[in-house]
C-alpha cells in the first residue's frame, strides 16, 4: 500500500472509529457518568470535524483523484460528528449558567420533594445574584406571563401545556399554585426540573417559570428555550 493510500485509509479508519464512539459516549452519559461521557462525546465530534476538513481538502488534491470514492465514503462517516459539534457550538454564545426564571426578583421555589429527587450531586438551587445578572443580559425577553382568566383556569391550562410539551408532571398543587415537572433532553437524556407558579395580583393571574439543569455548568440555552416554548404555547391559547 503506497503513502497516498495510507493518507486516506488510516484517517478513514479513524473516522469510522469516531462514528462508533458517539453512541458509546451518549450511552455513557445516560448511564450516569455524564462527565466522562461528555468528554468522550466532545473528543469524537471535534476529531470528526477535523477529519472532515482533511477529506474536503483531499477531494481537490490531484494526488487523490483515483481515490475520490474512498474519500467520499470516509468523509461521510465524519458528518454526524461534525454536525453534532455544530449544534453544540450554536449554544456557545450564551452564558455558562443553568438556572433560568421569568421572575428574577422572586424566582419560583421547588418543593422539598423535588429537591430530594434531584439528589445531592445535582446543581444547587440557591439563588445566585451573578447568575441573575447574566440571565438578564442574555435573555431579556423572558418575563412573567399575565392572564385574565382565573387562577384555576390558568393553572389547568399551564398544566395542559406542560404535558403537551412532553414534560413529566411530578406535582400539581392548585392550593399552592405550583406545578412541578421534569423534562428529559432528547440526545443525552439529561433531566431538567421545571416549576410553574400561578398566583394573582391586581393586574390579573401571573404565571412564572423556572427551569434548572440537574448537572453541568452551561445549559447551552436549553432552559431558556424550554421556557420560551411554554410562553409561546401559552400566548397562543
Amino acid at each position: 500500500m503506497n503513502a497516498i493510500s495510507r493518507a486516506i485509509r488510516w484517517p478513514g479508519y479513524l473516522a469510522i472509529t469516531l462514528l462508533l464512539l458517539i453512541p458509546i459516549a451518549i450511552l455513557t452519559v445516560r448511564s450516569g457518568n455524564w462527565q466522562q461521557g461528555l468528554m468522550l462525546y466532545a473528543l469524537a465530534c471535534a476529531a470528526s470535524a477535523i477529519l472532515l476538513l482533511w477529506f474536503v481538502v483531499a477531494l481537490v488534491l490531484p494526488w487523490f483523484r483515483e481515490q475520490r470514492g474512498a474519500v467520499l465514503g470516509f468523509g461521510a462517516a465524519t458528518l454526524p460528528g461534525a454536525l453534532l459539534l455544530a449544534l453544540v457550538l450554536t449554544g456557545s454564545d450564551v452564558p455558562p449558567i443553568h438556572d433560568i426564571t421569568t421572575d428574577v426578583t422572586d424566582p419560583p421555589r421547588f418543593s422539598e420533594a423535588v429537591v430530594e429527587a434531584r439528589g445531592e450531586r445535582s446543581n444547587a438551587l440557591d439563588i445566585d445574584s451573578d447568575v441573575i445578572e447574566q440571565q438578564m443580559a442574555a435573555y431579556p425577553d423572558l418575563d412573567t406571563l399575565v392572564s385574565e382568566t382565573s387562577i384555576r383556569e390558568t393553572f389547568e391550562r399551564s398544566e395542559q401545556i406542560a404535558r403537551e410539551l412532553g414534560w413529566e408532571i411530578v406535582n400539581a398543587d392548585l392550593n399552592r399554585g405550583r406545578i412541578e415537572a421534569v423534562d428529559t433532553t432528547t440526545i443525552m437524556g439529561f433531566k431538567d426540573d421545571v416549576v410553574i407558579r400561578v398566583r394573582s395580583n391586581a393586574d390579573g393571574t401571573m404565571v412564572d417559570l423556572r427551569s434548572v439543569s440537574r448537572v453541568g455548568v452551561s445549559d447551552l440555552g436549553a432552559n431558556a428555550d424550554r421556557i420560551r416554548a411554554f410562553r409561546d404555547a401559552f400566548r397562543q391559547g
